[in-house]
């Protein structure tokens, strides 16, 4: 079990990155791109406000940031930002994951490929989003399809999730990066309501 989170500004901001994440998990849910993408936008303010203040090793808040600037149709300066605060090399397969996205927004799937290794030593579902990159990077659709499967029926099975709302946003992000690259899957489940692009 995790130590819990030292209370303070951080914290609250934490919350609220949540909680804007939310709202916009339910938007997408119902339909409403622009206020899923007024949420995203939100959210991920509130990730890099809290990374920027919080306790060294608090990678989970540029995974939040990166994957709120993605699903909100334009990454590019969340990307940045992340690769400036995380550098060449990841420190844990948390910080792997934040870097490995990043790379994915700017195009380098080799390197993003490389980053998502590091996302192995983690747990299960760290290796399977680690697996969809890197077969994603390889342009490999089959073993794509079988990564994002696999990442659709963790979230199907769950009872708990981090905001509250049944979605699957890991699965979602991964068919953003894969929509341009002539790989999206686009599975049928109701935990993955379509993105705005692609509706």
């Amino acid at each position: 079990m995790s130590p819990p989170l030292e209370p303070g500004e951080h914290l609250d901001l934490l919350k609220e990155a949540i909680a804007a994440e939310a709202g916009a998990h339910r938007a997408l849910r119902a339909g409403d791109a622009d206020t899923a993408g007024y949420g995203f936008r939100a959210a991920e303010r509130r990730y890099r406000a809290s990374w920027e203040i919080a306790p060294p090793g608090s990678y989970g808040r540029l995974v939040g940031m990166l994957k709120a600037a993605v699903l909100a149709g334009d990454a590019t300066g969340a990307a940045a930002f992340a690769r400036a605060a995380l550098g060449d090399e990841a420190a844990s397969p948390t910080a792997s994951y934040a870097l490995a996205i990043a790379l994915m927004v700017d195009g380098e799937d080799d390197a993003a490929a490389a980053a998502a290794a590091g996302m192995r030593d983690g747990d299960e579902p760290f290796g399977r989003a680690a697996a969809a990159i890197q077969a994603l990077a390889a342009r490999d659709r089959p073993a794509y399809t079988e990564a994002l499967g696999a990442i659709v029926e963790d979230f199907e099975g769950r009872t708990d999730h981090l905001t509250g709302v049944p979605i699957a946003d890991t699965a979602l992000m991964l068919e953003a990066f894969a929509e341009p690259r002539g790989m999206a899957v686009q599975p049928v489940s109701p935990l993955m309501p379509r993105l705005p692009a692609q509706a």
